[in-house]
């Protein structure tokens, strides 16, 4: 049996009604559940950030250790080269052992060179990476707060939340889909989440503009689904809100 506009306009404002009070009970959060979701996401960037630098690090070692590597082999050469050079037998021999134990020794000044610069670099990106732990310890205390302030807030609510949840899908199972999709679609565009509003003083209540005499009328007689000229939200008679609420 097809309902009545009266019987939609009921169901829609009691839906209403239902997600007003899960509404209020989320308020009460406030902004904790963005400050959670804000602090985890700050501490999983200065894990990744730590992480990059501490991988820096160790490639910067390994880097000290192949110049170094590179040295200990240079200055074996040139002990080699040096060897040679008293069993040369003619100038050319001789300039050409020469000519490799300085290529040897300008190795060992560039690999000297470097490990300095790796050294100065360690130093810095050391400075940096002990810095992202202290802020990383700071960031993990204060979202260890902020889940715990919220876990306390939830538990009180959240047998209450869920009872309203279950009360609102039974409610929006009742409602046909075309109404419900317009009903959501007014809510989520809504910053105080009223999508069904009454008359109060004349004027909508969820805009505070006037709604003319005719129009009250039309709407005191839930003939049809009549909705704001200015902000688009369905309105009822409060006196409909009044027996949707003492029901």
């Amino acid at each position: 049996m097809e309902q009545t506009v009266e019987q939609k306009l009921k169901a829609l404002y009691e839906l209403q009604t239902i997600h007003t009070k899960i509404d209020k009970i989320r308020q009460v959060r406030g902004e904790l559940p963005m400050e959670v979701a804000d602090l985890e996401d700050d501490v999983e960037g200065l894990e990744t950030r730590i992480q990059k630098i501490k991988n820096e690090l160790d490639d910067l070692e390994d880097d000290i250790v192949t110049r170094k590597n590179l040295i200990r082999d240079a200055q074996a050469n040139i002990k080699k080269y040096e060897a040679q050079l008293n069993e040369v037998k003619n100038n050319r021999e001789y300039d050409a052992i020469s000519k490799e134990i300085e290529i040897q020794g300008l190795d060992i000044q560039v690999s000297e060179k470097k490990i300095k610069e790796f050294g100065y670099e360690i130093t810095t990106k050391t400075q940096i990476y002990e810095k992202a732990l202290a802020d990383l310890e700071g960031r993990r205390a204060d979202l260890d707060a902020k889940k715990a302030e919220l876990g306390t807030i939830t538990s009180e609510t959240e047998k209450e939340e869920n009872e309203l949840n279950s009360e609102a899908d039974k409610a929006a199972a009742g409602i046909e889909e075309r109404l419900l999709i317009a009903y959501n679609r007014l809510r989520g565009n809504a910053k105080n989440g009223l999508a069904v509003v009454t008359i109060q003083r004349d004027s909508c209540s969820g805009c505070f503009n006037q709604i003319p005499p005719q129009r009250q009328s039309d709407i005191r007689q839930r003939k049809k689904i009549i909705v704001c000229e200015h902000c688009g939200r369905i309105l009822v008679d409060e006196q409909m809100a009044l027996e949707v609420e003492t029901a």
